[in-house]
Order: structure tokens, then C-alpha cells, then sequence
């Protein structure tokens, strides 16, 4: 197994051994980080696909920075490509209408909705089967908040949408994502 560095550059000379490690190495992950967003594998599958196409498009354009990370690099490739997909797929503006009491989400509502202490005894693959079956435009918000740390300001200009419509998508997958752990949870309990 090559050094990220030894494969970086092995990748841009179009080392068809080093292709493949560099494939076997982050598909995982990528396809991984499409699913969530997607909500299905043969879509995260195709935006996986295009989203390689795009790292080794623009392999020569990665320039290793201290502190650069090329699996971020290549995350933030296919964050763009899962998020392009997205849109090109919808004709129409998926985004839920804004409920106005929606809109005043208190700072209780959301240490209230806070699911790590009720999601620790689900398995991971079912946690995010729960996060792939969210509407669209809670799951993707709820995916660019949570996994990858974009501010509601950030979500706001990628997705051509306003900060409250952001806050009040999020604060909505997260009382669903609650509801349906619960729901398991529940399930689990009065089956033992």
C-alpha cells in the first residue's frame, strides 16, 4: 500500500495500479457520504462514479498543503457532485413549505431534539437507512449541518435557500430522525 503522497502522485501518471488502489482505498467512504445524500445506492452509486470521473479530472489541481486533506478534497468533490445530482434530478423546488411557527426554533427545541442519547443502541446501517428515508431537503440540510460541518450560512448560498428555511429543515429531520429511533427503540423493548 502506497503513502497518500507516493499515491497522489502515482494517481497523476495515470498509474493504472495506483487507480485502482486509490479506488479500493476511498470508494468506501465516498460511496458512503453519496448514499446519505442520495437516499439509495444505484443513485449514490452513479454519483460515485461521477464524482472519481471528477477527482481524476482534477487530480493535477490537488496541491498538498500542510494540512490539506486529499479525502477531504475528494469528500468535497462528492458532496458537490451528491448536491448537483440532487438538483438536476428535481424539476420542481422540493423544499417543504415553511410552517411560520416553524420558523421561531428555540434554542430548548433543539437541545431537546438532540439524538445522540437515543441513537447509541441503534446499529449504525439503520441509523442511516433512517437518514436516507428523510424528504430530500431535510436529509440534505441534515447531512451538510451534521456530517459535514457547514453552517446554516453555507447551506443557505449552496442550496439557494434562506438561513430559516435551513434551520427549520433541519429542526424537522431531526424530529422525524427522533420520532423513528424512538419508534425502534420502543419496538426493541417490547420485544425482548
Amino acid at each position: 500500500m502506497l503513502s497518500e503522497t507516493a499515491l497522489i502522485k502515482e494517481v497523476k501518471k495515470k498509474n493504472r495500479q495506483a487507480l485502482e488502489e486509490l479506488h479500493n482505498r476511498f470508494a468506501p467512504v465516498l460511496l458512503g457520504l453519496c448514499l446519505r445524500y442520495c437516499g439509495n445506492r444505484a443513485d449514490a452509486e452513479d454519483v460515485l462514479h461521477d464524482s472519481f470521473i471528477k477527482i481524476l479530472s482534477n487530480i493535477d489541481n490537488f496541491l498538498e498543503k500542510s494540512g490539506s486533506s486529499f479525502e477531504g478534497w475528494m469528500k468535497r468533490i462528492a458532496i458537490n457532485t451528491s448536491l448537483n445530482f440532487l438538483r438536476n434530478r428535481s424539476k420542481t423546488n422540493n423544499w417543504v413549505e415553511l410552517d411560520p411557527i416553524q420558523e421561531q426554533i428555540s434554542v430548548e427545541d433543539e437541545e431537546e431534539l438532540s439524538l445522540a442519547g437515543f441513537a447509541g443502541s441503534l446499529e449504525k446501517e439503520d441509523i442511516l437507512q433512517m437518514i436516507c428515508e428523510l424528504p430530500y431537503g431535510y436529509r440534505t440540510v441534515f447531512n451538510m449541518y451534521v456530517f459535514e460541518d457547514y453552517s446554516h450560512k453555507e447551506i443557505a448560498e449552496a442550496l439557494n435557500c434562506n438561513e430559516s428555511t435551513s434551520k427549520t429543515q433541519l429542526f424537522k429531520a431531526r424530529a422525524i430522525l427522533k420520532k423513528r429511533i424512538l419508534e425502534v427503540l420502543n419496538d426493541k423493548v417490547l420485544n425482548k
